[in-house]
């Protein structure tokens, strides 16, 4: 047998229980054909020897923001600014650097309040500096951003009678002045001035963003929302990545999750939906799991509650310092018992955004009814982020089979400014670890991109000793995870939360020759977080290839 790609390495990391460790590994046509003694008598197209380093799955962001995150590369990046003087100080530049397109947008990135003792940009400043130019500020978290009144005049904030919208808010002074602060659902009066974004522009972002998850080992993720909402681009955003697959411009494998906003009403046959006729999906019956090995349709996203980090996070005992204040979900129950059950009786699974333990005891009641009165659907049921989970949910959720997402790689940057909001009391139920995979919970590793960034090495220190920026190990140390169990939360979990383990997750005969070249091993590395990724294999092709690294002959960088 000759196969097209013959890959050695000292130590190859399976995370397949039947073969766990290899030294040789055979590639045919994109796929492993087996290991060792299996390729005894075979040649090879070509030999990539890494010698002493270590080889392990493909890493798998099950839940992050691409085009996003692409689209804001582009942007001005505030995330260096300490004090709002530094923060106006490259607004003041950018806008002079604008200054012969008037008509151009003034748009940044990466604001986070803890960087400005807490404080947000004095609306009154930012209209000093930007005058009638239109304004778009988005905090880290993305479920916030800050703007100007001209900005807030466009969008007919301060029109006579104007009201929120449901599940947001223009916030306002106790003088019922904007502020500035636009929260949730709000963000759509701003963002339906500057969508859609072209197919061109989209296209453009994922190559961008996608070329960089291959440098970060990154070889699958799960879109998490596409289509509509406020977390949309386009209503044709699967174009867009269609033609970036077409183009060489998707540098890893893709699962989009279409919005509960991007689904219409559909008429069928009595029979069909459950024998109901009707639900919520997408045109000519197209569901979870459609696509290929490359590109393919996930479970519908629908953002339950707000944000932890803007306190807008429904949750049933308020945050600490925020009197009153205990978030809220972004419509009412009886409309998303509705809604997603439409969904659902369609045959999508749904992966419900819940932060907040008040959000989550919806979703687990959602989740838990429609899974008993019409089974499972295609892939996993999961419920996003799980970020204040109380013990009684965490039993709940592992009942019912529901895969979570919590974020490890939030720990260090973000966890004492999570801590402070929510008391001593319930810090030891945020973003859980070792609890939830004592408990049979099915977690899988996600960055949320561009919340936090998706260095997957970092996300696996994070996840092993829960250090924040401050020194606390966040939850205790019986929340901390072994180091295999934080490499498995990024290729073996999260592709069965995906609903993609036959073909991805570990690295076994018959799967596809998606792999990571490491500096070390993950399992016995004194830090984590200092791994150098060496090079990225998706279908056996070098998507990335450290330039700096020495590497053996015959893988070129």
């Amino acid at each position: 047998m000759k196969l097209d790609l013959l890959i050695r390495a000292s130590n190859i990391l399976t995370l397949d229980e039947d073969y766990p460790v290899a030294q040789e590994m055979g590639i045919i046509s994109g796929r492993i054909v087996g290991f060792d003694a299996d390729l005894a008598g075979c040649t090879a197209t070509e030999v990539h020897d890494f010698g002493d380093k270590t080889i392990t799955p493909g890493f798998i962001d099950a839940h992050c923001h691409t085009t996003w995150w692409g689209l804001g590369l582009g942007a001005l990046d505030l995330s260096g600014a300490r004090g709002l003087e530094e923060l106006y100080a490259l607004l003041e530049a950018e806008t002079q650097r604008l200054a012969d397109y008037p008509d151009l947008w003034l748009n940044g990135t990466g604001f986070n309040h803890k960087h400005h003792d807490g404080q947000f940009p004095d609306i009154r400043r930012l209209d000093e500096i930007t005058g009638k130019r239109p304004l778009y500020l988005r905090h880290i978290s993305g479920h916030a951003s800050i703007t100007n009144t001209a900005t807030l005049r466009l969008a007919g904030a301060l029109d006579p009678g104007f009201t929120d919208p449901v599940g947001g808010s223009v916030v306002r002074d106790s003088q019922g002045q904007p502020t500035g602060l636009v929260e949730e659902e709000a963000q759509g009066l701003v963002q339906k001035m500057l969508l859609p974004y072209s197919v061109e522009q989209i296209v453009g972002a994922l190559d961008a963003a996608t070329s960089r998850y291959a440098a970060e080992g990154i070889t699958s993720f799960t879109e998490a929302g596409v289509g509509g909402g406020w977390i949309g681009h386009s209503p044709v955003e699967i174009t867009a990545y269609q033609q970036a697959l077409a183009a060489g411009k998707l540098h890893a494998r893709a699962q989009l999750m279409p919005t509960l906003d991007a689904l219409r009403v559909q008429e069928s046959h009595s029979s069909d939906a459950h024998g109901t006729g009707t639900g919520l999906g997408l045109d000519l019956g197209i569901g979870a799991g459609f696509g290929n090995e490359y590109l393919s349709l996930g479970p519908i996203k629908v953002f339950m509650d707000g944000s932890l980090l803007g306190a807008t996070a429904a949750v049933t005992e308020e945050y600490c310092g925020h009197n009153h204040n205990s978030g809220y979900l972004l419509d009412d129950a009886q409309s998303y018992r509705e809604r997603v059950s439409a969904a659902y009786r369609s045959g999508w699974p749904v992966a419900l955004h819940s932060i907040g333990d008040a959000a989550i005891d919806l979703s687990l009641e959602i989740i838990g009814e429609l899974q008993e009165k019409y089974g499972r659907n295609a892939l996993p049921n999961r419920i996003e982020h799980f970020g204040i989970a109380r013990p009684d949910q965490v039993a709940t959720v592992a009942k019912h089979g529901i895969a979570v997402t919590p974020q490890a790689s939030f720990i260090e940057p973000l966890g004492d400014q999570f801590a402070k909001l929510v008391g001593p009391e319930r810090e030891g139920w945020l973003y859980r670890g070792q609890s939830l995979l004592d408990a049979g919970v099915l977690v899988a590793g996600s960055s949320d991109l561009p919340v936090a960034d998706n260095n997957v090495r970092r996300a696996l220190a994070s996840a092993v000793n829960r250090r924040t920026e401050k020194g606390k190990i966040l939850g205790g140390l019986e929340e901390c995870l072994s180091p295999l169990e934080a490499l498995k939360l990024y290729t073996v979990n999260a592709a069965k939360a995906t609903g993609q383990f036959t073909n991805r997750g570990s690295l076994a005969r018959g799967k596809l020759a998606d792999f990571v070249v490491l500096s070390d091993t993950p399992l016995q590395a004194q830090a984590l977080e200092s791994l150098e990724i060496l090079a990225t294999y998706v279908g056996g092709v070098s998507t990335y290839s450290n330039a700096q690294a020495e590497l053996p002959a015959g893988a070129t960088n």
